[in-house]
């Protein structure tokens, strides 16, 4: 359970109150008794200072120990019994209700319709009063030494919980404005991650590795190499052993299409001095607990800032990226007997290795389905196919946001979808999440604020003249066969 991970992170303080007995497994009504009592006594607004810390430890003393069914109980019992006074709720309602009626019509200025100061005083009463005492709770819980590497993982077991307990999600959004307000970018620590950084932060990158696993310590040398790699992460006060996300990065003369050679130990080294194009090829996330919480974009124009300074003659900045929902949307559109994705031309190629000659959506998936291999005339006649295909899967229809998580990443951050590239990743995982294919997203510098703008505002993808021509020829394609009117 992530919790393990801080039991010996508390302060000091905490562990004075640590009793060794048996670790809590499901919380019994009597230790859900004494849970609530402790809860009780750490919010009790006529204690402060020490006490309260004190009362705190002794509260994170007794979580810790808790399980999964354990921490349901702890986070239902915080729901029922620590959220908001309704009496108080509606009492600050009516203030707020009468201080609206009394001053009138809110007044305006340039046109901007705005509050008077009586109301704001009022309002600032009512969001005071309304608040919920277990919003209190995690912020005091954030206040140990530990507390907030703590909050991060009971967050990350909150949200394991929710799809099962919808009842937890008001405890989930005040948890994570707690933990957005703890981690803002100017707090954070950009660290470049060198073979000469502590054994314990190098162990962290192996395991938290979520994107190309690293296979051993001189897999993890290689991709700290001085040479033409580069590692950055972020690294907060309050966590200052945990990466909380890191980017690794290939410094090259062009834009990679393939991960193989990246990744590949024995490659030759290349000199950082002759590298125009900087890599982005992994970014792995590492605090489950801090879903939601923006670090990502903040991260990537961090380092592109830090490679500058460093690298003036990088002109280049740009991703190596996975595809992870491609094959599942692909083979489940193929599998409608409705499915009218495919131009004449991948008709065409369908029939050309289909065994039977078929050339329609099914056959396709037949074809897919059996073991063609990176050397096979049926995947040369296949890629012009698939990347036509994967392209329409990134940027849809029209506008609006991408359908794949690790794009909407990008998109949202300021990148351009700039190239697909072939069988950029022949592996396994590859093949399994998108056929093999990977994708560049490429961030111009001058354009990153405008076309991040078009995109959350707008549903603007912005993307490559390769990608748009490919695009507006599928598309003029499928509408100019007979069966399209």
């Amino acid at each position: 359970m992530a919790l393990e991970r801080v039991r010996a992170s508390l302060e000091e303080a905490a562990a004075r109150f640590r009793r060794h007995s048996r670790p809590v497994e499901h919380l019994t009504d009597r230790e859900l008794q004494r849970l609530r009592e402790r809860i009780e006594a750490c919010l009790d607004p006529r204690v402060s200072g020490v006490t309260v810390r004190t009362r705190a430890a002794e509260v994170a003393t007794l979580v810790v120990t808790l399980d999964r069914a354990g921490l349901l109980r702890f986070f239902l019992l915080l729901v029922d019994q620590f959220g908001p006074d309704p009496a108080v709720v509606r009492m600050a309602a009516g203030d707020l209700a009468h201080a609206l009626i009394a001053d009138g019509e809110p007044g305006a200025t340039d046109d901007q319709p705005r509050l008077s100061a009586d109301q704001l005083e009022v309002l600032a009463r009512v969001r005071r009063a309304t608040a919920a005492r277990w919003e209190h709770l995690f912020e005091l819980l954030c206040g140990l030494a530990g507390g907030v590497k703590l909050s991060v993982d009971l967050r990350a077991e909150l949200l394991a919980l929710l799809p099962t307990e919808p009842r937890l999600a008001p405890l989930d959004t005040d948890l994570h404005q707690v933990l957005s307000r703890l981690f803002p970018p100017g707090l954070l620590e950009l660290r470049r991650i060198t073979w000469d950084s502590p054994a314990s932060l190098l162990e962290k990158l192996i395991e938290y590795e979520s994107v190309h696993e690293i296979t051993s310590w001189n897999d993890l040398k290689n991709r700290l190499d001085d040479h033409d790699r580069r590692c950055y992460a972020f690294i907060h006060p309050g966590m200052p052993d945990e990466p909380l996300i890191f980017v690794e990065v290939a410094l090259l003369k062009d834009m990679a299409a393939e991960v193989v050679s990246l990744l590949d130990v024995s490659a030759p080294i290349g000199a950082s001095e002759a590298a125009r194009t900087a890599i982005f090829y992994s970014i792995s996330a590492c605090q489950p607990g801090l879903s939601g919480v923006n670090l990502g974009d903040v991260l990537i124009k961090e380092v592109v800032a830090d490679l500058t300074r460093d690298l003036p003659r990088l002109n280049q900045f740009a991703t190596l990226s996975p595809i992870p929902g491609f094959r599942r949307w692909l083979d489940r559109a193929l599998s409608d007997p409705e499915c009218s994705l495919l131009t004449p031309e991948d008709c065409r190629a369908v029939g050309e290795v289909s065994p039977d000659g078929g050339s329609g959506p099914a056959d396709l998936a037949a074809v897919l389905s059996t073991p063609w291999t990176t050397e096979s005339a049926t995947s040369r006649v296949l890629r012009d196919v698939l990347v036509g295909l994967c392209c329409e899967y990134l940027v849809g229809e029209g506008t609006g946001r991408s359908r794949d998580r690790v794009a909407n990443f990008h998109l949202t951050n300021g990148a351009q979808i700039e190239r697909l590239n072939w069988l950029a990743n022949p592996t396994p995982i590859g093949m399994r999440e998108s056929y093999g294919l990977m994708v560049n997203y490429r961030y111009d510098l001058p354009r990153i604020d405008a076309n991040h703008e078009h995109y959350v505002a707008e549903g603007q993808i912005a993307r490559s003249s390769a990608v748009a021509r490919l695009l507006t020829a599928r598309r003029k394609a499928r509408a100019a066969r007979p069966d399209a009117h």
